[in-house]
């Protein structure tokens, strides 16, 4: 006579039968292993059916005949069925599931490994061969990431995204003409009064004694009578014709600037989204937050550069005026763009229009060397500080160590696009890198 199984416990150990069913069928003998039945609490009924096999006294998931994971099936299921728990799908799903990894062997890591560095030496060489492309894209998308400003503040007043670019860029345009006006016109005419004088001064020469004996002592005629053959003049047709191919690839490269600066204008937000959608998505927000302070920063050094260039001109200007200089609009042109590179550029077109002043008379040029002493202490302790620190806020001796290695590298470009490289490698190091080593 078997003895009734305790109701919500379970039978002893030494226990070799348990009750019967209420439905009067076989009595249920436990397993060999003492661990009780596999049968559900409360005689549910047991889900999946035929076929399942067991992992640790679970049911694995799945239909009649499933085997259990680590066998995957090839034909007739969905990719979604082998995404872990909390996996995101990659693709469509349209071409099927994705297979097994190929196995990593000797070979293939060879052939990998040397693929890898075929196609590296690949991309130097065509970074290499594209590096006047690439510098014109970089101009373009620093003058674009400056511009947007501009651009963003138009758009706040109701202007379409279209329009604004297009103010914007016009207005750009009209700067640069009116720059070259300034500027060529009087080079033009410089030029040909030089020309046309040059007779007379070669004249003043010849009745000078001391000219005189200095090109019979040194039979300076008949050195530049044998100068003058033809090979000299081919090599200045080749000097005239390098200097043509120079004007001209200026100026495309000035057009090419200028067409990649409005694309990148109507499309910047497109790629700043795009930029950041390459990042994933646990660091999105903060690669997000630190690239669009960067840009911030960019812009604010191109209004401030720009704010202080335009200073310059004007004060030049009507310095030019007061003292009677030729040709004031071109030297305030001329101070205005020398003024944009930093560290050097002040000093360089100060002394363009001081020489010019001392060609005009001798206390005009020292005027000129006075005014641009004062004006440039002026600039470097009240003016710099305030524009330039509020919006950038780069360590000096980095700005000045930024602006050597841009003149190194990039020539005048590198010079332009330093302090805000600056900035932003400033800012990393801020915010990203002495974290992380404080951290450890």
């Amino acid at each position: 006579m078997t003895q009734d199984a305790p109701v919500g416990g379970n039978p002893p150990d030494d226990e070799t039968t348990a009750a019967a069913p209420a439905d009067g069928g076989p009595p249920r003998t436990p397993p060999a292993d003492g661990r009780g039945s596999r049968e559900p609490a409360g005689d549910a009924p047991t889900t999946g059916g035929p076929g399942w096999e067991t992992a640790g006294d679970a049911p694995t998931p799945g239909g009649p005949g499933r085997e259990p994971a680590g066998d995957v099936p090839t034909d007739g299921v969905d990719a979604s069925d082998f995404e872990a728990p909390g996996e995101v799908a990659t693709g469509s799903g349209r071409f099927g599931a994705p297979g097994r990894p190929l196995r990593r062997n000797s070979f293939l890591v060879g052939f990998t490994g040397a693929l890898g560095v075929l196609l590296a030496y690949a991309v130097f060489l065509g970074v290499r061969n594209a590096a006047g492309i690439l510098v014109l894209v970089v101009i373009a998308l620093f003058l674009a990431v400056g511009l947007n400003p501009a651009v963003v503040r138009l758009r706040s007043w109701g202007l379409p995204n279209g329009l604004a670019v297009a103010t914007v860029a016009l207005t750009v345009l009209l700067l640069i003409v009116g720059g070259l006006v300034a500027l060529v016109p009087p080079v033009v005419t410089q030029s040909g009064q030089f020309v046309e004088q040059l007779p007379s001064y070669v004249e003043e020469l010849r009745r000078n004694e001391a000219v005189n004996d200095f090109v019979v002592r040194f039979d300076v005629m008949e050195k530049v009578q044998a100068a003058a053959n033809a090979n000299t003049i081919g090599r200045a047709l080749g000097g005239v014709l390098g200097g043509a191919q120079l004007i001209f690839g200026t100026i495309f490269r000035a057009l090419t600037v200028l067409v990649l600066t409005i694309y990148f204008l109507a499309w910047f937000d497109r790629l700043r989204h795009l930029g950041y959608s390459l990042v994933p998505r646990s660091r999105r927000r903060r690669v997000q937050l630190i690239g669009d302070e960067i840009l911030a920063k960019v812009g604010a050094y191109m209004v401030g550069a720009l704010s202080i260039a335009v200073l310059a001109g004007v004060t030049t200007f009507v310095f030019a005026l007061i003292v009677g200089l030729s040709y004031p609009f071109a030297l305030a042109v001329v101070i205005a763009v020398t003024d944009l590179i930093p560290q050097i550029g002040a000093t360089l077109g100060a002394v363009a229009v001081s020489l010019v002043g001392f060609a005009t008379s001798l206390p005009v040029g020292i005027a000129c060397v006075v005014f641009f002493v004062l004006y440039q202490q002026v600039e470097n302790y009240l003016i710099y500080p305030k524009i330039m620190r509020r919006s950038v806020e780069v360590n000096e001796v980095g700005a000045l160590l930024g602006a050597l290695l841009g003149v190194s590298l990039l020539g005048v470009v590198g010079a332009l696009v330093a302090i805000p490289v600056v900035a932003a490698l400033q800012l990393i190091l801020r915010e990203v890198v002495l974290p992380r080593q404080d951290a450890r």
